[in-house]
């Protein structure tokens, strides 16, 4: 069986996963707070960037996927800190432990300010963010990039969308991510033969999305937001616009209330 680390094991992405690979994969569980194990997952506490700790929970593992960070706006230094240095310590630490495959949470908002396009936007489009925090995401693609480039090892960032039970927003509708589509997407990152760096956009199959979905790595998407549409609350026409919505309105550098 696969060992997996998972970073920001902790949080709604994490849970979720473990959850639904835990049958199939060997999980351990890395966050700055008590994660839910759960049985036969293993679980480490400790922060991103202290290396020595990231260092010792990539030791084994057949591949990590680095969820953990600050997953809204924040204030700049605790951006680069924790995203940017955090990451960097994760790569690290899989490249010295000789981890061979590393996928890495991106999302959308590292191109947020794209505005909606007739046809399917690629996610090889350079990075547009509409915050700090998209810029931070933008960084660590970069970043995954390097260590793919220099080391050899198989990186894949997803521009991750709305992750949510159900899109609770227009917005929310076109750019949608099934928990159950999620894991798919990581299933399909960690057993595809695919090698080098990718850049993956991490939605469903939705109908109304404008998002190119990427088969390379095998990702076959089944849920689709169009079922949910006519619950989603409505958003006005500058949110649904532009790919990072409101976002790309936030005040920089200061965090959610």
């Amino acid at each position: 069986m696969r060992r997996v680390l998972i970073t920001g094991g902790a949080g709604r992405i994490g849970q979720s996963l473990r959850e639904r690979l835990s049958p199939d994969y060997a999980l351990r569980l890395l966050d700055i707070v008590d994660a839910d194990g759960g049985p036969g997952v293993e679980v480490v506490r400790a922060d991103l960037t202290d290396r020595e700790a990231v260092e010792a929970a990539c030791d084994g593992v057949d591949a990590v996927i680095h969820l953990g960070g600050i997953p809204t706006e924040a204030a700049w230094d605790d951006l680069v800190r924790v995203n940017i240095d955090g990451s960097r310590t994760v790569l690290e630490a899989a490249r010295a432990t000789g981890v061979p495959r590393v996928v890495l949470a991106s999302s959308v908002h590292a191109a947020g300010f794209y505005p909606r396009t007739a046809t399917p936007l690629g996610a090889d489009t350079p990075g547009r963010p509409d915050t700090y925090y998209g810029w931070s995401k933008a960084a660590i693609e970069s970043l995954g990039s390097l260590y793919a480039d220099r080391f050899g090892m198989a990186v894949f960032a997803i521009r991750i969308g709305a992750f949510q039970p159900a899109p609770y927003t227009d917005a929310d509708v076109a750019i949608w991510l099934s928990p159950d589509d999620c894991a798919r997407l990581m299933r399909a990152c960690l057993e595809t033969a695919a090698t080098g760096f990718r850049v993956l956009w991490g939605v469903s199959a939705n109908s109304t999305g404008w998002l190119a979905l990427d088969d390379a790595v095998g990702y076959e998407p089944l849920d689709d937001s169009a079922r949910f549409a006519d619950q989603a609350t409505p958003s006005d026409a500058e949110t649904i616009g532009r790919l990072g919505g409101v976002f790309c309105r936030k005040p920089l550098g200061q965090p959610d209330r």
